[in-house]
């Protein structure tokens, strides 16, 4: 069974998006994300997947999560009708990523066995938000709070939960 980690940036509202896109640029973020997720096995929903700029991520096992499959067979990623098939297409890799959207975080956040969450602290516009965490099924392992400067706006802070075993 693959190790199945929830990746987020999420601002202290719990906004994650605006308009189908991040409503922040933290480039310190983006390589800590690329640096986590390549060679492996990455699952996000279609909204999310057609956000991404350059189409299927680079070194890393993309599955798309569609209301239905598609007519052509897709070159680059993989697709699945549901999160169980797309958990199926990535059975065999040793760490699978949730990447978003809010709907594909809100059916896994139960099933997840860890999350790497980067809190940026500040406000943004936005008009889609991650479901809120029980922080009682969570224990923070990790914690690096960095300082914005002149790449990174804003202050944030890369942090490792796993879930509390019962």
């Amino acid at each position: 069974m693959s190790k199945l980690s929830i990746i987020v940036a999420i601002a202290d509202d719990y906004a994650i998006g605006c308009a189908n896109k991040l409503p922040w640029h933290l480039p310190a973020d983006l390589k800590h994300f690329k640096n986590l997720t390549s060679g492996h096995a990455v699952i996000m929903g279609r909204k999310t997947f057609e956000s991404l700029p350059n189409g299927a991520l680079p070194n890393r096992k993309n599955i798309v999560l569609r209301s239905r499959l598609s007519d052509e067979t897709p070159r680059d990623y993989f697709e699945a009708t549901s999160l169980n098939d797309a958990l199926e297409i990535a059975k065999n890799e040793e760490q699978v990523f949730i990447i978003g959207g809010s709907k594909v975080y809100e059916q896994c956040l139960d099933r997840v066995d860890s999350m790497y969450i980067t809190w940026i602290h500040a406000k943004f516009e936005a008009d889609t938000f991650f479901p809120k965490i029980d922080f009682s099924q969570w224990k923070e392992i990790s914690r690096t709070d960095c300082k914005a400067d002149e790449k990174n706006p804003c202050d944030y802070s890369f942090v490792f939960y796993e879930r509390i075993k019962n």
